[in-house]
């Protein structure tokens, strides 16, 4: 049978993922893809065409400052390597060549990229979530049109393609390769140039359209930064293959060479920083010539911008520009949903600027077309606030004049643009309530749990048998009720749908009947137990700059929760205690403070901000010190561990096997792993050395976790006690005889509920070390020596009031008792210190610091599920490892006799109050972001760390959830069946 507390946790972690999905899907809408394809007379989509095929030869992550055809001199600091375009062709045929700083809509990954540059349409924040693997494009696209014009596709590079677009490529001209494999820098790039080349030598009359997509230069950024000299190397590969293919290359045939996307400083993407969202396009004919030049445009309808780090200006324009442009220079229909707007200069080819004129107005009416069909659908009731504005910039067009026409049509297309890209930001204001309603209940509901077990332990059987299954209950009944109110309520309640209303009021039903069925007493007590550290953490989310600073915020917060244990150590009745609040609140703020060195840097920290998770802020490699510290870091910890724990002598029983010898062996192992990678990423050794060690790491990740999973947890599960027990016989001599009686000493007695615990959990802190980055590991290895502290430093601030209050009552002290009296503020050092942890293993809650490296620790491609779990474990990692510490603050030093009553109920509100904790963060954040949802840093500040909030409750709870339901209870078996008979 499910013990009834994992009943209630369950429960409470289903009610948190109802709310985060009500929410999350009025606060993070999908953008309508109509599935209309555009088509048009035969004279209008050839009139402008140039040639009869093209090249797409994206090269990965191509930022704008890695290409040029004239570098400067000397080098500025943005230019440490760079492609250089033949000097020849950029020179002397400038109307055969363009260069341009093409804007890429975030989000910056390739999979939402290659669907603009296809599709013509933006991407909206969540579409991120597809990065691992996407479903087939079914709007029209430039891909759609060219093979209903007859022409075939050939494709060589990036299988994202494949995945997109999986019946499109002509038979024997589709060479797909794996594009996740990040350690990889060339099979991709060889691949592309042996299979591209020939097509365009010998194959030229077979296709319409040959897609190269390298990606040496991406994988290059995430594996060593842009830096590099392995970049350097990628770059002058690129210059070889682009000579070779402009050399192959028909004079009918239009090239187009561009990045997907850019990479930040540290050779990450997916964000909208500058330096992700700015890629490069350069244009090339080989025969006709693109513009004429004799012509002069207006600089009105040719925008520029200056690249960060340098002076002169370079024409910019958007990424999906590309899709109308190259439609009407094929002589192909613009894709229906395209937003793209047509880059004039390409069609400056007629005297008087006819063919710009004609090419603007196709493109004007094929996205005006595109607005009112999206208007007549039943989604168009979200262009109404903004569709007088629309058709007025529409009739401007057509009433200008011959000087104002330009103008006019580019504006009209860029207001649609703007438009539409506020518009899939749109929210759904009643689900977006009734996410926020379901989360404040459930911090309630867990608020008046935590209370009533504080105030009367004995009430725990009866709350969690008779008032959790009356909310049950209600949940099912408003479950139903939701679903049938929903029906005559359905027109009044846009966007929302059957499932939403049925379980918003299941949750809400279930919530509000535990939270007035389990009401608890309020008293001057609650006005002395604010959390006023909980509630000044959540009140920074109301502010961006506090919210990008947080990791500072939280090493101020968690120093300061250790000023109620400094004061009770200064007003402790014995030297010993006073010693040992003051020693362990000294070596926790050390370990805090150190934990703070590492460091990633948000964008909008700079230049505030200096990077020392990595080398260099350039880098993906580990910094020497983390080289020499991690690995004295992994053989010292398993030592201050029995250290601490030898201070109740209960390193005895299986912690004298596992701490020395596993845990050891296991945190080496790991240490390892990441020193191998390092080893293998420097490109130092040959490749035979290199393919040695990725199979010895993908042999010692594999082993390493199998062990730890399986041998680990079952030789815990079968003898988790970490006592030893002595028998001594001894006389004792009585007046006319003499007795034999048998004396028992229990090692571990004092702790011997909280040492197999701890077992438990470094079980999974060995697995999370395995995920972590070197530096990330000395973090965590500072974070477990903070958590004994913390659990040191409660324990005795515990027999500090108790004896204070016996001294106060002159009554018998008894402090086993004791154990279950839990203050908040002892949960929130543990909450904060899953934060910081979070910080220090090199993250902040935005996408370009995700490790995406880790995905590949198993295996040297993406696979499922292992790659999303050892990403998902890296991230979440230090959230799990701290709730599933949560029942420590009550079983650390606990005595089993007398029995503990209510062990279970009080290991049960340690776990709540960290869920409590992170479950108002997350109220916090997303209500902060709803009031700002028309701040401009919204998708770059508020979101992700809304969604960071999100996931970090799952992880908490799932968490809490492990530790009381399997921990605890296993523990408390096996504790209780040792000394029933001592009781």
């Amino acid at each position: 049978m499910i013990p009834r507390e994992l009943r209630l946790l369950v429960w409470l972690l289903l009610v948190h993922c109802v709310g985060i999905y009500l929410f999350t899907k009025g606060f993070l809408l999908s953008r309508l893809a109509l599935p209309n394809r555009n088509s048009c007379t035969h004279d209008a989509c050839t009139s402008l065409a140039t040639h009869k095929r093209a090249v797409i030869l994206v090269i990965d992550a191509l930022r704008f400052d890695f290409i040029s055809s004239h570098p400067p001199d000397p080098p500025s600091p943005y230019h440490h390597n760079v492609l250089n375009l033949p000097r020849e062709l950029t020179a002397a045929h400038p109307n055969h060549s363009f260069i341009f700083n093409a804007h890429a809509d975030p989000p910056t990954t390739t999979l939402q990229r290659i669907k603009g540059l296809t599709t013509g349409s933006l991407p909206t924040f969540v579409d991120v979530g597809e990065s691992f693997g996407g479903s087939a494009i079914l709007e029209d696209s430039l891909l759609h049109q060219v093979v209903a014009a007859g022409r075939k596709v050939a494709l060589a590079g990036d299988d994202t393609w494949v995945t997109l677009f999986p019946d499109f490529f002509g038979h024997n001209m589709s060479f797909p390769f794996d594009s996740f494999n990040v350690e990889d820098l060339h099979t991709v790039d060889e691949g592309v140039i042996s299979n591209l080349l020939p097509l365009l030598e010998n194959h030229s009359q077979s296709w319409g359209l040959a897609i190269g997509h390298c990606l040496g230069v991406d994988h290059a950024g995430h594996r060593v930064g842009p830096d590099h000299p392995v970049m350097k190397a990628k770059l002058e590969q690129m210059n070889e293959f682009l000579a070779d293919v402009v050399r192959a290359m028909n004079e009918d045939t239009l090239l187009v060479l561009l990045g997907d996307h850019g990479m930040d400083r540290a050779g990450n993407h997916g964000g909208d920083s500058i330096f992700e969202t700015m890629s490069a396009v350069w244009i090339y004919s080989k025969g006709v010539a693109l513009s004429a030049g004799s012509t002069s445009l207006p600089t009105t309808i040719l925008p520029t911008t200056v690249f960060p780090g340098e002076t002169t200006p370079h024409r910019f324009i958007q990424q999906i520009d590309l899709v109308p442009t190259l439609s009407l220079l094929l002589g192909l229909p613009i894709p229906f949903n395209s937003l793209g707007s047509v880059i004039p200069e390409l069609f400056n080819r007629n005297v008087g600027g006819s063919g710009v004129q004609t090419a603007l107005e196709l493109n004007a009416n094929q996205i005006k077309h595109y607005l009112d069909t999206y208007h007549a659908s039943p989604y168009g009731g979200e262009l109404d606030g903004n569709w007088a504005e629309l058709s007025d910039s529409w009739l401007a067009t057509q009433t200008a004049s011959s000087d104002d026409s330009l103008d006019a049509l580019t504006d009209s297309n860029r207001l649609t643009l703007s438009t539409c890209r506020a518009l899939w930001a749109q929210f759904s204001l009643t689900l977006i309530g009734a996410g926020l309603a379901v989360i404040a209940a459930s911090i309630a509901a867990a608020y008046c749990a935590y209370s009533l077990l504080g105030e009367d332990a004995k009430k725990w059987d009866e709350l969690l048998e008779r008032r959790l299954s009356t909310s049950l209950r209600a949940g099912v009944v408003g479950l139903t009720s939701g679903g049938v109110a929903y029906f005559p309520l359905q027109n009044l309640l846009e966007g929302v749908h059957l499932h939403h209303a049925a379980l918003f009021g299941g949750a809400i039903a279930s919530t509000l009947t535990l939270t007035f069925t389990c009401r608890p007493s309020f008293g001057t007590h609650v006005l002395t137990s604010i959390p006023v550290i909980l509630i000044l953490h959540t009140l920074c989310f109301a502010s961006n700059s506090f919210t990008i600073w947080e990791d500072r915020i939280v090493l101020f917060l968690g120093i300061s929760s250790l000023v109620p244990s400094v004061l009770a150590g200064f007003t402790a009745p014995t030297p010993r205690l006073r010693n040992r609040i003051l020693g362990f609140s000294a070596l926790f703020a050390v370990c805090v403070r150190l934990m703070a060195i590492s460091t990633v840097c948000r964008e909008e920290q700079h230049p505030y901000c200096a990077v020392t998770f990595y080398v260099s802020p350039t880098s993906s490699a580990p910094p020497v010190f983390a080289l020499l510290v991690t690995p004295v870091v992994m053989f010292i910890l398993p030592y201050v561990i029995r250290r601490i724990l030898g201070i109740s002598k209960s390193d005895k029983g299986l912690a004298v096997i596992f701490l020395p010898w596993i845990l050891t062996s296991a945190l080496a192992a790991g240490t390892a792993f990441w020193v191998l990678e390092w080893a293998h990423s420097t490109e130092f050794f040959g490749d035979g050395i290199n393919s040695w060690f990725r199979l010895t790491r993908t042999v010692l990740a594999g082993l390493l976790f199998g062990v730890m999973v399986f041998g680990s947890i079952t030789l815990w599960w079968t003898s988790p006690v970490c006592l030893e027990i002595k028998s001594e016989a001894r006389k004792e001599s009585q007046p006319g005889h003499q007795d034999q009686k048998t004396q028992v000493t229990v090692l571990g007695f004092a702790n011997a509920f909280g040492s197999p615990y701890f077992v438990f959990w470094t079980i999974f802190l060995s697995i999370v070390w395995l995920c972590t980055q070197l530096t990330g590991q000395a973090v965590l290895g500072l974070a477990t020596v903070a958590l004994l502290a913390h659990l040191e430093i409660v324990d005795s601030v515990r027999d500090v009031r108790g004896l204070t209050d016996a001294f106060a009552s002159s009554k018998p002290l008894d402090l086993n008792a004791l154990r279950r009296d839990l203050s908040f503020s002892e949960v929130v050092p543990l909450a904060l210190l899953a934060i910081h942890a979070f910080h220090g293993t090199g993250h902040q809650p935005t996408i370009p610091s995700m490790q995406w490296k880790t995905a590949f620790m198993f295996t040297s491609t993406v696979s499922f599920p292992f790659s999303q779990l050892t990403v998902i474990t890296n991230t979440l990692g230090p959230h799990f490892l701290m709730g599933l510490a949560s029942p420590l603050l009550v079983l650390w030093n606990l005595q089993p006799i007398p029995p503990p009553r209510g062990l279970a109920a009080s290991s049960l509100r340690a776990g709540l109050g960290v869920m409590l904790y992170f479950a108002t963060l997350l109220f916090g954040s997303a209500a902060c972001a709803v009031v700002l949802r028309r701040h401009l840093m919204v998708w770059k500040i508020f979101g992700p760390r809304y969604m960071f909030a999100a996931i970090s409750v799952v992880a908490i709870d799932l968490g809490v959830v492990v530790g009381v339901g399997i921990g605890v209870s296993r523990v408390r078996e096996r504790i209780e069946k040792i000394f029933e008979a001592m009781a």
